[in-house]
């Protein structure tokens, strides 16, 4: 087809009249035709696609979203109605999550209140949320009592910390009685693997080394990274092994590229024929001409394998928005269309990940022996 004729098949903009009464996928259909509009207005059509289909969906989030209280509203009714396969999020995401779990609140603030005053009073501001920082303290108490117990006292996955986590959580919620499970919990009760690209980069892992320097030796647990890095390229292969694969970045930052450097693992490491993620979706304010991995398109991510050609192609959104912005809104239509599938619960089915790759590596161990070895 020529470029004159996709020009004249191509959609009319004419949006209709808003009358109050269209659902959120019709006001989407009708009323958004431009720019950051239509970026919206792919996304929800993308994400509507992922959940009529069989699509395996790894989502990664940055930033202060649980503060922000974004898990509540959209992140966990997406991991309960199986919209959610696997997350990769920040410990700091994971920590904060829990203040609520044990009594304590996030209240709204002036971003302007005046940071020395606040400090005086002891009150944590994250620009526009505060709490107060014996929140910090209870929280931290939490976490290194959990961690205390026998059956963290082993070399572990992030996955396996979390999985372990959200077990403890669980049961502290059904003990007590709460009225929306947390996003450790919740992520265990479905059966979602959570992955932490930098673990070491938050406060439950400081709570790691605070053990660690009281009961020496005695403490026993530590992160497997080597595992952890592998276990993300295995379900990543077990998954488009079995169909489609998509890819939901909120934010951008280390969650983002821990979990597409899967796809390179899979195909510049280990020599499989990984194709990349076959629907990418993003919503960052980042620009993307400054090189930072947080802005890059999927156009550039399938350079480096990360993305398949079909993805960029018809399959790709990068929407230059801050996620708290949109994503409630999303959500909603999705639910709207009853947007629902069976949970695949892959964190039971790690093994089978784990034993795959190395089946599907064994023709080709002998070459990337030789390859190595040759350069001596």
């Amino acid at each position: 087809m020529s470029i004159s004729d996709a020009f004249q098949t191509a959609r009319e903009v004419r949006p209709s009249a808003i009358t109050g009464q269209q659902s959120i996928a019709e006001l989407l259909a009708s009323a958004f035709p431009a720019f950051v509009g239509r970026q919206v207005r792919t996304a929800f059509e993308l994400m509507a696609r992922c959940a009529d289909g069989p699509d395996t969906v790894f989502c990664t989030m940055s930033g202060a979203m649980t503060p922000a209280g974004l898990h509540r509203s959209c992140l966990v009714p997406l991991v309960q109605r199986g919209l959610v396969d696997v997350l990769t999020t920040t410990g700091a995401n994971l920590y904060h999550d829990a203040h609520r779990v044990i009594g304590h609140r996030i209240r709204e603030i002036a971003p302007d209140a005046g940071d020395t005053m606040l400090r005086e009073a002891r009150i944590i501001r994250i620009y526009d949320l505060g709490f107060d920082e014996q929140v910090l303290l209870d929280t931290d108490l939490l976490f290194a009592r959990l961690m205390r117990r026998p059956e963290f006292q082993r070399p572990m996955t992030t996955w396996e910390l979390h999985a372990e986590l959200g077990r403890c959580l669980a049961e502290i919620e059904d003990g007590i009685g709460v009225d929306q499970p947390c996003l450790l919990s919740a992520c265990y009760r479905a059966g979602v693997p959570i992955f932490v690209g930098a673990p070491q980069d938050g406060s439950i892992f400081l709570n790691v080394v605070k053990l660690k320097a009281l009961y020496g030796e005695a403490f026993q647990l530590s992160l497997d990274v080597t595992q952890d890095v592998s276990d993300m390229a295995a379900l990543q292969w077990l998954a488009q092994n079995e169909g489609q694969t998509a890819v939901w970045i909120l934010g951008g930052g280390v969650p983002k590229n821990y979990t597409l450097q899967g796809e390179p693992t899979l195909g510049q490491i280990l020599g499989l024929d990984a194709r990349g993620f076959d629907l990418d979706l993003q919503f960052c304010v980042d620009p993307v001409d400054n090189g930072a991995l947080s802005s890059c398109p999927a156009g550039e991510g399938h350079t480096w394998g990360k993305v398949s050609a079909e993805c960029v192609e018809t399959s790709s959104v990068y929407v230059h928005t801050d996620v708290t912005a949109v994503l409630p809104f999303l959500v909603h239509g999705l639910f709207q269309q009853g947007a629902q599938r069976p949970q695949k619960r892959l964190l039971d089915r790690m093994g089978e990940a784990r034993a795959k790759l190395v089946a599907d590596m064994a023709d080709k161990r002998a070459g990337l022996l030789e390859e190595l070895e040759s350069a001596d």
